[in-house]
């Protein structure tokens, strides 16, 4: 248990056991009655449930037909799960809930929302036509001990096709979107194009952005010059942010959820409820004060201090708005201080927490199936390579190019067998690598910390140089493999 003193002489902040805890907490105490003071639910997103925070990290799949989807779910388990159906043409055509069972079986979409424990219980709004075409498949798996998966049918191309679905099935994408904690876009390397379904999905994403990362699937069959092409033409060209677990993923989430709600409470159904006339012409004012919503985030913008980015679509606002009663009650400025009061003072208490929860998370959280064993031995990420190039071999790794070395380290007119530092900083700047990574480079290369180089320690800065050059970070310490002349220091080192 965490405890804070008091503040400005208010009362004791909340307590939280842990970071799921404390979001639950603040969701029900201080956003969800702003939420259903101002009609939120029916606008954006249905209310937050228990098993929204106390479920475990989920990983939607999303791409068109044939692209590998369900083949890399089971490439992940290494195990095949149950309702599942592999092949060239569109064989998935249903959204599959991958998740963890003592006992493997079907469970159908509708007994599935009414299941308190599971977080599917607000897609019950989608109607049967969905339901009939949603199913968890649980199986005994260790790699489900630590995430779910929702395997999607596969993007179509024709219009006849996608009509035929007799669901919304971007509506249905943009609900998984906002509940789970990574969106993988597989893409066929062979195939790059873009359907229009495809992209009323990415569209549908788009605020999501965050949590995407876009695989290319075969690009091991392609060359280089292929590949690089189909690189430039992707969606999506960032750097992935590492992913840590779920209670980063979900403190992001209510944040976003938070700063959407009280936009959604100043403009929607406060700022338009004052221009409503009390008596007569509210249905010509409403449509008027529709077709001016733009004008009126401008304004809402500038009295608020409130960023662009925050506003919600003016197209899906304005269809909702059409047919909703602006009939509500007018705003409450305590509601508003509670959220404000839970995203400056409270999340950040939680923060502490998300990062004791982290440190207390192994490097590989997920086990089993192919992530089993990907840490260890030569196929380990980065083993072999960089500073680890030559931890197998006998031979000093260093020791191959050291004759070139030598002939620099001598045109710097040894004493005793040792250049200075400032003679050695001469030839280590010409590198041109800021100061600070030759800093480390000399204090990992100075191996008796003597203030000198010898022949051994100079070709040694010069290797992590190389390595620094090539791309590749710097150890904090010097591995073993890379002591020069082990006999000689292997009693100092």
């Amino acid at each position: 248990m965490f405890s804070w003193s008091k503040r400005d002489g208010k009362k004791d902040p909340e307590l939280f056991q842990n970071v799921s805890d404390g979001l639950r907490q603040l969701y029900r105490s201080k956003l969800l009655p702003l939420e259903k003071a101002y009609c939120f639910h029916d606008f954006h997103s249905p209310a937050l449930e228990d098993a929204d925070f106390d479920n475990k990290p989920m990983v939607l799949l999303v791409g068109q037909y044939s692209t590998g989807k369900t083949t890399f779910i089971r490439h992940l388990m290494e195990q095949d799960f149950p309702g599942m159906r592999i092949g060239p043409e569109p064989t998935t055509d249903s959204f599959i809930a991958v998740m963890h069972g003592e006992r493997e079986g079907v469970i159908p979409g509708n007994a599935l929302v009414v299941d308190p424990k599971k977080p599917f219980r607000k897609l019950n709004a989608f109607g049967n036509a969905f339901l009939n075409r949603f199913m968890c498949a649980q199986l005994n798996n260790p790699v489900l001990e630590s995430i779910s998966i929702i395997d999607t049918p596969g993007i179509l191309s024709g219009e006849k096709q996608r009509i035929s679905r007799g669901y919304d099935f971007a509506a249905v994408l943009e609900w998984f979107a906002e509940r789970v904690d990574r969106i993988i876009l597989l893409f066929d390397a062979h195939k790059l194009d873009i359907s229009d379904e495809f992209s009323e999905v990415i569209k549908a994403l788009k605020n999501h952005e965050d949590k995407m990362r876009v695989v290319l699937n075969k690009a091991d069959q392609i060359s280089t010059q292929q590949l690089m092409r189909v690189y430039g033409a992707g969606p999506v060209s960032r750097h992935p942010k590492a992913f840590h677990g779920r209670c980063p993923a979900q403190l992001n989430d209510l944040i976003k959820r938070a700063r959407l709600a009280k936009v959604h409470s100043l403009h929607h159904l406060s700022s338009l409820k004052k221009e409503m006339p009390s008596v007569f012409g509210k249905e010509s004012k409403k449509k008027e004060l529709i077709a001016n919503l733009p004008q009126i985030y401008t304004t809402i913008e500038k009295e608020h201090q409130i960023s662009p980015g925050d506003f919600p679509n003016v197209t899906k606002i304005s269809s909702h708005l059409s047919c909703h009663s602006l009939n509500v009650a007018p705003l409450k400025p305590k509601l508003l201080e509670a959220v404000e009061d839970m995203m400056a003072n409270d999340i950040a208490r939680l923060m502490q927490l998300v990062r004791q929860e982290e440190a207390a998370i192994p490097v590989q959280s997920v086990k089993g199936g192919a992530f089993e064993g990907t840490m260890n031995g030569p196929f380990g990420h980065g083993y072999g390579e960089g500073a680890s190039e030559g931890i197998d071999e006998l031979e000093w790794v260093v020791a191959k190019d050291k004759p070139s070395y030598d002939e620099i380290f001598y045109t710097l007119s040894p004493i005793n067998g040792k250049v200075s530092g400032a003679a050695a900083k001469k030839e280590m700047v010409k590198s041109k690598l800021p100061n600070t990574v030759l800093g480390k480079v000399w204090k990992l290369a100075d191996v008796d910390k003597d203030g000198f180089l010898d022949d051994e320690e100079f070709a040694l800065a010069n290797h992590l140089i190389k390595v620094k050059l090539e791309g590749h970070e710097l150890p904090a310490e010097l591995p073993s493999h890379l002591v020069p002349s082990f006999q000689t220091w292997e009693g100092q080192y």
